[in-house]
């Protein structure tokens, strides 16, 4: 978006207000602490033995880093102190607050893991160690180091949930106090914490963090946009401040009158928010109509309900806008009621209605487990009012389980970050299963996304979806509240395409997972298929691949430390995918077992060279039967189809790729590089049809195209692709046909039957 645009977006904008907003105390933004004395302030709710071991820790941590300063001049030890500060608003236990302070030691000072389990514990230990960058290892790239880092902190987290806290703690800081750094790395580190611990502090839970998280990031990423938003929302808050007041007082009346005791907020949204509304609505800062709202905040659950009443007996709700998280929570463990209403001046105002408990949650998250604990010490035995089903652990553990599916398949640290950001996605849909079991998807979620979100097995044998009872393709997009049943079948398989529409991380990673496996096994079985004809060519049968025979097993160590390869299955892959020659490879196998005592063999050498069976094919012949998969792939250039003379390259990382033998890039192809030619043919009995290109002159008029495709199916083809191309109606019209037919002979009787047809002017096969 430039700059013209943005102004022009944001700046009429000016001329609509919002009133004065007063956000409830709990939402407040922490103040940075910058000394001991000001931690301690906040750490009353430790006991004076817990409050000694933080002083130590702070003297321990203080020493670590003497002598070392931040970008801006101040001392280091400012930062891990305000990071404690941070966490003491949570009011987290002694051992996160003592991690919080030494959370640098390990990485920039010469700390070790045992010194301080030593002095502290085991437990603070493990929480410090989870939050080291691995920076003493070497890596290729940066992208690769911070795969790996987060990877670590993953796991740590898996086991405990305050490493996760303590580390948005440590990046919130950072955030607020990264002017003096250079510009590239407040880029790197703002887009980092836009993409993943945002996301993060979401699906905790952490509306405060995530929100502040999320404009301190717009700020770095875009300044000038974020001051122009910035300036129009405060215009906005100013000319809107009679509709607010207006409100507020009303409401207020309201409940008085029904005798409900209430507490009422305003809330505003965020500049980052907004942004992004615009951006995704593609509307100017006068049509976002939520910028402000009220939140509601009740004694009881039962008075959530009576509050709803009042609300929409004071103002008319618009219809569709209620949505009941109490009822049906969100996966990050936040429950309100939702409704937006008409305001006296026709505007839309939303509230949200929630309980103390719900409110504590909706701003700290998991944090307010922590809030709860602490302060059932000052409630002297009096029941609990922490929400129920508020488990952090069990929270931490519900955004774990995917993330860590996907660290298990995923290799590629590039790979493993690019599945978390999608895995992370905030916004979410609500959708149950034919149990009523209820499942949260990122939205724009597919039935293929929920099949993998059920199980693995689930997804990599979907073959139909229903929702609502009614059939839908497999890329449907998923709404809230729709209830899905996939239909599944044994020999399914997971389709490549599917990673076009799906949204979550798992079913992208357990997808990729599963063709790469399925990839490795049949260019396996070509390479050994491969290598077996080239051996009987020299008269020798391959060498045994069972394990316990000796011989054999020192055979096969000898080859692939010669070829650079992990072990035989590697070797077989590479022969099948182009890497390595299969005659070559052969004639040095045949070497090392003419040095044990091998002697070749007349029979096995005749059947190399003259038997035309499958069982035992010519040397270098590979027969075409379509259900080869990744390791043989038909030409798209020439689209060859049985019937055809054709011939198969060995392409580098391709596979053998099979041309059409007239085919003029597979001739130029043979000019360059003619070692890496087979002699290929097709097998007698085909498992699948094969596409092949048609162009059809036509006369245009009325019902041509059914005409066309009456003739086709006529013939027993299948249309796979139609194309018209750009140009304007004339009198003729050339249609461009990708047509599934089963060989050359049935590809002529379609063509005649299109010849037939009285709107047909020509037909022919194109070929390159």
């Amino acid at each position: 978006m430039g700059i013209r645009s943005l102004a022009a977006e944001f700046l009429p904008s000016a001329l609509h207000g919002l009133g004065r907003i007063s956000h409830p105390p709990p939402a407040a933004k922490s103040e940075n602490v910058s000394t001991f004395t000001a931690l301690s302030e906040k750490l009353g709710y430790l006991s004076k033995a817990e409050l000694k071991q933080v002083r130590e820790a702070y003297k321990f941590a203080e020493k670590a880093h003497e002598g070392t300063f931040r970008h801006s001049g101040e001392p280091y030890i400012t930062h891990p102190l305000a990071v404690a500060g941070l966490v003491a608003d949570w009011r987290l236990d002694v051992q996160a607050v003592m991690a919080a302070l030494m959370h640098d030691s390990m990485e920039d000072c010469d700390v070790t893991k045992a010194q301080i389990a030593e002095l502290f514990g085991t437990p603070t230990a493990d929480l410090v160690d989870g939050l080291t960058k691995l920076d003493k290892l070497q890596f290729n790239t940066r992208e690769e180091s911070q795969a790996e880092s987060f990877r670590k902190m993953l796991l740590a987290m898996a086991r405990d949930v305050r490493v996760i806290l303590v580390k948005l703690a440590d990046r919130l800081h950072n955030m607020r106090t990264m002017g003096a750094m250079p510009s590239d790395k407040r880029h790197r580190i703002a887009r980092e914490t836009l993409e993943i611990y945002a996301p993060i502090a979401h699906r905790f839970g952490l509306n405060q963090t995530f929100l502040e998280l999320q404009d301190l990031s717009f700020e770095q990423l875009h300044p000038w946009r974020h001051s122009t938003l910035s300036k129009a929302v405060a215009r906005a808050r100013g000319t809107r401040r009679n509709l607010v007041d207006r409100v507020q007082e009303e409401v207020e009346r309201a409940f008085a009158k029904q005798k409900i005791r209430v507490q009422v907020f305003g809330r505003e949204k965020s500049v980052y928010s907004i942004y992004r509304k615009m951006r995704e609505k593609h509307t100017d800062f006068a049509e976002v109509t939520d910028i402000f709202g009220f939140r509601i905040v009740v004694s009881t659950l039962p008075e959530c309900y009576l509050a709803l009443g009042v609300l929409h007996q004071l103002y008319q709700p618009m219809p569709g806008r209620f949505k009941d998280y109490i009822a049906i929570p969100k996966a990050n463990g936040y429950q309100s009621l939702h409704t937006t209403l008409v305001s006296p001046l026709g505007t839309a105002v939303e509230f949200q209605i929630r309980t103390e408990a719900m409110h504590a949650v909706a701003e700290k998250g998991v944090a307010a487990h922590w809030l709860y604990k602490s302060g059932e010490k000052r409630r002297n035995g009096k029941e609990s009012r922490e929400p129920r089903g508020l488990d952090p652990q069990q929270l931490g553990t519900l955004l774990l389980q995917s993330l860590v599916d996907i660290q298990d398949e995923t290799r590629d640290p590039t790979e493993f970050l690019e599945h978390v950001k999608i895995d992370l996605y905030p916004d979410a849909v609500y959708v149950f299963t034919p149990r009523s079991k209820i499942l949260a998807l990122p939205r724009g979620a597919t039935p293929v996304d929920f099949a993998y979100a059920i199980h693995s097995d689930v997804g990599d044998h979907a073959v139909a979806a229903k929702v609502n009872g009614e059939p839908v393709s497999l890329r449907t997009e998923l709404h809230s509240g729709d209830v899905i049943e996939i239909i599944t079948a044994p020999g399914a398989r997971p389709n490549p395409a599917w990673l076009n529409s799906v949204r979550t991380g798992r079913a992208r990673s357990k997808i990729r997972h599963y063709l790469k496996n399925m990839e490795q096994e049949e260019s396996r079985a070509m390479g050994e298929k491969m290598l077996a004809q080239a051996m009987r060519a020299e008269g020798l049968q391959m060498p045994s691949a069972d394990p316990t025979d000796s011989e054999s097993a020192a055979l096969w160590q000898q080859l692939t430390r010669w070829s650079g390869n992990r072990n035989r299955g590697e070797l077989l892959v590479d022969i099948a995918l182009g890497r390595k020659i299969a005659i070559i490879v052969a004639k040095r196998l045949t070497d090392l077992m003419l040095e044990r005592g091998a002697r070749p063999d007349a029979v096995t050498l005749t059947l190399g060279r003259f038997a035309t069976d499958e069982a035992a094919p010519a040397q270098s012949v590979v027969f075409v039967d379509g259900s080869e998969g990744a390791s043989v792939q038909l030409a798209p250039c020439c689209r060859p189809i049985p019937g055809d003379a054709i011939v198969g390259y060995l392409g580098r990382g391709e596979g053998l790729v099979v041309h059409t033998a007239e085919c003029r890039t597979g001739k130029r192809l043979y000019e360059r590089d003619s070692e890496r030619w087979m002699q290929v043919e097709w097998a007698e009995e085909l498992t699948r049809t094969f596409e092949t290109s048609v162009t059809v002159l036509v006369n245009n008029g009325k019902g041509v195209l059914a005409q066309v495709a009456a003739a086709i199916a006529g013939a027993e083809a299948d249309i796979r692709h139609l194309d018209m191309g750009p140009e304007t109606a004339a009198e003729t019209t050339e249609l461009r046909l990708l047509l599934s037919v089963r060989d050359r002979v049935h590809l002529a009787d379609v063509l005649r039957a299109l010849r037939r047809s009285p709107v047909v002017l020509r037909v022919w096969r194109v070929k390159p």
